[in-house]
């Protein structure tokens, strides 16, 4: 069953039912194609119509549904889904960690960072300086525990995107934020502290003197780490799995029953 999310979140009606349902094709729970009407919906969240078509839309500008007068409301296989849309990227990292989703976005964000810190380290303004470092100066006061270790990192990055100048980059922010704070969580944990605070001033000082070739080099080695982190976790985890599953396939042996004392 669907379950509805909680009003301390402070959402609309429509973005909870968006939240519910979304959460909700992403778990799987709607795999054979059997989705709930409107009007079972709207039932279920007490509703109006208008708002649960609106849900329905949203879900279907993302990908996760189709709706059509005679077919109804169907919902779509994962490779239909927009996974750059910071909702549905989300509720994906969200539902269950994923070494395979983690290494992807990781993968992604190779392709991009280095190349925005150069662009940075060429077109930044002096504004945009100043809220990159702003961004490290919160990683700083997070080692001294005056921040949030996540929050300041995640910081960082974004401000490097929009000290770009370049617009795609800027509207960026969005998705690389919705990610960071679930990649930066896990590979935390993998290595058991939080981020180099000397590594992310090493891109600072690179884009502030201008020097993209230096910038790139840095950032790439940032995101480098993390996948390397992430290869080596899955490395040790499909071991695990697989004891897990054998252990698991065995079945148990019958406890002995005690002789009787009397026959």
């Amino acid at each position: 069953m669907l379950e509805r999310p909680r009003r301390t979140r402070r959402l609309t009606l429509t973005e909870q039912v968006l939240e519910s349902l979304g959460q909700a094709i992403v778990s799987g729970k709607f795999e054979a194609g059997n989705f709930p009407t409107e009007a079972e919906i709207s039932r279920l969240f007490s509703t109006s119509r208008s708002v649960t078509r609106e849900a329905v839309k949203m879900l279907t500008a993302k990908g996760m549904l189709t709706a059509r007068p005679r077919s109804g409301i169907i919902a779509q296989p994962q490779e239909c889904w927009s996974l750059l849309d910071p909702d549905v990227l989300r509720w994906m990292l969200e539902k269950k960690f994923s070494h395979d989703l983690l290494r992807h976005f990781t993968e992604m964000r190779l392709g991009l960072e280095p190349e925005a810190a150069a662009l940075a380290a060429k077109q930044a303004t002096p504004r945009a300086l100043q809220a990159i470092e702003q961004g490290l100066q919160r990683m700083v006061d997070a080692e001294n525990g005056d921040d949030d270790h996540l929050e300041a990192d995640v910081a960082f990055h974004v401000s490097v995107l929009r000290a770009t100048g370049n617009p795609f980059y800027a509207q960026l922010d969005e998705l690389i934020t919705t990610a960071l704070k679930i990649s930066i969580r896990q590979t935390n944990r993998i290595k058991g502290h939080t981020a180099s605070v000397s590594a992310h001033r090493r891109v600072f000082n690179a884009i502030k003197a201008g020097n993209a070739a230096r910038a790139s080099a840095a950032m790439k080695a940032i995101v480098q780490e993390a996948s390397l982190l992430i290869a080596a976790d899955q490395a040790r985890d499909v071991p695990a799995k697989k004891a897990r599953s054998k252990a698991s396939s065995v079945p148990a042996k019958r406890a002995r029953r005690p002789a009787s004392a009397t026959r």
